[in-house]
């Protein structure tokens, strides 16, 4: 698919509109570019051969869930991302609700190398084929699964794409408009999974979230080296990555308090405080909207930027 993209001639009606092309044929090969030791799929979904209602057709078909999308040279999907519909069974179905799945299929690598696979059935899927593992219920937690979440971290972030649990599935596909807070211990995967609710965002929402940018805020640049190999594994390469310090320094300063006041406004009750002023100020400041945020465009409150803007997720 890259060579595709590399072999395409820019051609535009006048300068402007020809170089704003090519800048967008560089940004997808590059989003393209396949990187070491990360395999293209991750698992496979078998649909029931009986079709369910607004099934669009897939019922009977098969299809590999991978980290973007990849097409054959007639144009057949090959890989379906992680973020389209028809993959949000992958991390959803379960017994009670296997959303018209037959099987669902995990694939263990070590670095780029299959080493496994491991089968789950759901009521109403017919006995393996000779090509298939030995399957099993899908009542019964996935070794894949187990192995992957428990496996030692080291090194610098990587997605869990492959492993994201239904409440995380909740808030990485959550509405624009709807302000996410993610909360919880150290370790628990916030960061990670805000980071897959903005590669999530520059897929559902890509022309909304891109015509105003994404920001991802981290305390410091040593964290932001930690993470960012996570979003260009997904596909997603047009996010700026600043530190707060870096932010403020960005902004020119206009006056200084004394320290009467300073002491004053850095105490811990000064949050309560503003929060009933802005709870209190009953409008919104000139040109802003409820629906606006000065970042990305997406869902926002009068206070804070929306959690989609943020390395962790979480605003304040």
């Amino acid at each position: 698919m890259r060579e595709d993209v590399l072999s395409l001639r820019a051609m535009g009606g006048d300068p402007v509109s020809e170089e704003y092309l090519k800048a967008e044929l560089y940004h997808r090969a590059e989003a393209l570019k396949d990187i070491p030791d990360t395999p293209l799929f991750f698992g496979r979904l078998d649909y029931a051969d009986e079709p369910a209602a607004g099934d669009d057709g897939i019922a009977g078909h098969s299809f590999h869930i991978g980290r973007r999308h990849v097409h054959a040279p007639d144009g057949t999907p090959a890989v379906i991302d992680w973020r389209a519909p028809v993959s949000r069974p992958f991390y959803r179905a379960s017994p009670a609700d296997p959303m018209n799945l037959a099987r669902r299929r995990r694939f263990g690598f070590s670095g780029g190398d299959l080493t496994a696979y491991e089968d789950e059935l759901f009521a109403g899927a017919g006995a393996p084929g000779p090509d298939r593992s030995a399957p099993v219920p899908a009542t019964r937690p996935s070794q894949i699964l187990i192995d992957e979440i428990e496996r030692p971290r080291s090194g610098p972030m990587r997605d869990i794409v492959a492993t994201i649990q239904p409440d995380q599935d909740d808030i990485v596909r959550a509405d624009a408009a709807q302000t996410v807070c993610v909360q919880g211990a150290p370790g628990t995967g916030k960061t990670a999974v805000g980071l897959h609710r903005v590669a999530y965002l520059l897929y559902a929402y890509r022309e909304q979230v891109r015509r105003r940018g994404v920001v991802m805020i981290g305390p410091n640049r040593a964290f932001l080296a930690y993470i960012r190999n996570v979003l260009p594994a997904l596909g997603e390469l047009d996010v700026t990555q600043t530190t707060v310090g870096e932010l403020v320094a960005s902004v020119q300063v206009r006056g200084s308090d004394d320290e009467a006041a300073a002491i004053v406004k850095g105490d811990a009750r000064m949050a309560e405080v503003l929060r009933r002023a802005a709870r209190g100020a009953g409008g919104w400041p000139p040109g802003r909207s409820r629906s606006s945020c000065t970042s990305c465009g997406t869902g926002a409150s009068a206070t804070a930027r929306p959690a989609n803007c943020s390395s962790t997720g979480s605003r304040t």
